[in-house]
């Protein structure tokens, strides 16, 4: 395959694939490196009790803990950075991975993001909440006990804007949201993952990362809190699968729910993106991204 220049679905963003690339010689690596801790403040005997939002199923018997950020950068009392930042601790167990999870305790996780998303949509100014999982020190995780976060602002960030513009003159000129018309054209393509009647999962087209994925369900919802039972199923399978093979890997992730409070133009997914590859000068300097792994080749990996 040849160096390729691709653009974004409808976005003015570029990547270059570049297969070739991923043969040069290289004497460096970047790498994490693990501290240990002393302690753990999400460890069930170490959590802080003025912290605690909820427990799921129970306070007392969790299997899952939503905390308030230690370390914010939003809060509530403050009108110059408002918002919410909280901790999702997803398990009690502390060297326990989200590859590791049941789908069925990957399940418990979809509702418990269900639920932070509908509290949180109901305060006061909030516009925007963000959920998102940061999967070792390259992703930016500082702690080893798996947990996701939730930020939640009443700024809408440039680049949701910027997307919301676009769909809205997509589905002008097309008729369809964007994202309903890529789903029906990937579940049927070399980039495809995995599909059933709720839900289809792909490398995207122009792919920023080395194994990016994207996880949509069918039908046209704006927010995680809207998914059916079924459909949470269906995107707990998905996922399982996708991080299973990551975990095969050994490589760290970042992942987050794309989504705002609520725009009926908005098409809800789950976007993954392993960070195997670090980006340099040209990325930095000049936007455009350079991928030496096409998607095709990412995605035929996930299927086996």
């Amino acid at each position: 395959m040849k160096n390729e220049i691709r653009k974004h679905y409808f976005l003015d963003k570029y990547v270059i694939i570049t297969p070739g690339r991923a043969k040069r010689p290289k004497g460096t690596i970047a790498k994490a490196v693990i501290i240990p801790e002393r302690t753990c403040p999400f460890c069930p005997d170490k959590i802080e009790k003025d912290l605690i939002i909820k427990g799921y199923p129970s306070l007392k018997n969790w299997r899952y803990l939503a905390l308030l950020n230690k370390y914010p950068v939003v809060t509530l009392d403050n009108q110059k950075a408002y918002g919410q930042h909280e901790v999702i601790v997803e398990t009690p167990s502390h060297l326990k991975e989200l590859a590791q999870f049941k789908v069925e305790e990957l399940v418990g996780l979809l509702e418990v993001y269900k639920d932070r998303t509908k509290e949180l949509a109901k305060i006061k100014d909030i516009e925007y909440i963000l959920i998102f999982k940061n999967e070792g020190g390259k992703a930016g995780a500082t702690l080893i006990h798996a947990h996701s976060q939730v930020f939640a602002s009443k700024i809408l960030p440039p680049d949701v804007v910027e997307e919301q513009t676009a769909i809205r003159k997509y589905k002008a000129e097309k008729g369809i949201c964007p994202y309903c018309h890529i789903l029906k054209k990937e579940e049927k393509g070399p980039r495809r993952i995995f599909s059933n009647k709720e839900v289809v999962a792909f490398c995207p087209y122009a792919s920023q990362y080395h194994y990016e994925a994207w996880i949509l369900p069918r039908r046209h919802v704006d927010n995680i809190v809207d998914l059916t039972k079924k459909e949470t199923i269906s995107f707990a399978l998905a996922l399982k699968k996708i991080l299973v093979k990551i975990f095969t890997l050994n490589l760290e992730y970042n992942f987050f729910l794309h989504q705002i409070v609520h725009d009926p133009d908005q098409h809800f997914f789950l976007k993954i993106q392993p960070r195997e590859a670090t980006w340099g000068g040209i990325e930095l300097g000049s936007g455009i991204v350079v991928n030496s792994l096409s998607p095709e080749k990412a995605a035929q990996f996930y299927r086996k």
